[in-house]
């Protein structure tokens, strides 16, 4: 039996950044949704047969609270959500939205900001072990430091261990000049800058000092078992199958893993696999290990990153393949 359906919204703007302002997306909603779409200023007018109608109101009212937690929603995250919904029915949709996601740290509340963001982070509170893969500016690193710090101010875990490879320096940080934190401090600044944005510098002093939070190079990491920790290896790009696996089995009792980079940044010599490229293929089938991947969609930095990001990502994919290859 034909049916209409009209929902209201707060303001003309508010609905279209609902399907990011393109009226492609409209035209992919109907044909996925089974239902004819007419918005005017502020509403959206959906017509069709009753059922049809039914499962696109709770598509764009599940959009709706997406936006009021405050995601922010491009073409790719349209697309991306109306082919979940069309798939089952909506049940994913509904566990993504109806529950806003907030990590809670000592200075701040995280909050996902797009829907990637929010992907990860409901994998990270659901594996014991999440690799996040992606570009630059995509949060998946800080995210991570989120998570690891709201579990241990929770009582959770009991220490944090945060690590990175130490590539420019190899393995031979004892020919540096300078005390063991003046030797590794610039590879690890980044993870620093992390923990003093959610935490007081005083308490990032004092649980450095009782080994509460430990920051160290991968090549420390070797022969240790990490029991009722947060883990996190940054930059596992620049890992090799090796280290990526000496780090994996690192995971002790009540402990949790995440592992961080970004493919296209690999900066180990031309002849060495990334542990990080490896790692999908080795593992993809284990329980208990999940891979999440984020995409020019999910940058939060300045607009024009992103641009930077699509830009490359086009001519990656236009790039000649094989032998024959010219560059």
């Amino acid at each position: 039996m034909p049916a209409a359906q009209t929902l209201q919204f707060p303001s003309a703007r508010h609905l279209s950044q609902l399907y990011c302002a393109s009226e492609d997306n409209l035209a992919r909603a109907e044909q996925a949704l089974g239902v004819r779409l007419t918005t005017r200023d502020d509403w959206l007018k959906l017509e069709g047969p009753a059922e049809a109608v039914a499962r696109a109101a709770e598509f764009f009212n599940l959009l709706n609270a997406g936006r009021a937690q405050g995601l922010t929603l491009r073409s790719p995250d349209f697309l991306r959500l109306l082919e979940l919904h069309s798939r089952d029915g909506g049940a994913a949709l509904r566990a993504l939205f109806q529950e806003p996601l907030v990590i809670t740290t000592q200075r701040k509340s995280v909050v996902p900001k797009t829907v990637g963001q929010k992907l990860y982070l409901q994998s990270i509170l659901r594996h014991p072990i999440v690799f996040g893969i992606g570009p630059a500016g995509t949060g998946k690193t800080y995210l991570a430091m989120a998570a690891a710090i709201s579990a241990l101010l929770k009582g959770q875990v009991q220490r944090i261990v945060l690590t990175r490879p130490a590539v420019e320096a190899g393995e031979a940080l004892g020919f540096l000049p300078g005390d063991l934190r003046e030797k590794i401090l610039p590879y690890l600044r980044p993870l620093y800058d992390a923990l003093h944005d959610m935490l007081d510098p005083d308490d990032v002093g004092t649980l450095s000092e009782k080994g509460v939070i430990e920051i160290a190079p991968l090549a420390y990491m070797r022969g240790r078992t990490l029991a009722n920790a947060y883990i996190i290896l940054d930059e596992a790009q620049n890992t090799t199958p090796e280290q990526m696996m000496m780090f994996l089995t690192r995971l002790g009792d009540e402990s949790r893993m995440i592992v961080t980079g970004d493919i296209t940044q690999i900066d180990l010599p031309r002849s060495k696999l990334s542990g990080l490229m490896q790692a999908p293929r080795v593992l993809r089938d284990i329980p208990g290990i999940d891979f999440h991947h984020f995409t020019g969609a999910d940058v939060v930095r300045h607009p024009l990153v992103q641009r930077i990001i699509d830009a490359y990502e086009r001519d990656k994919a236009a790039e000649p393949i094989g032998p024959g290859a010219k560059g």
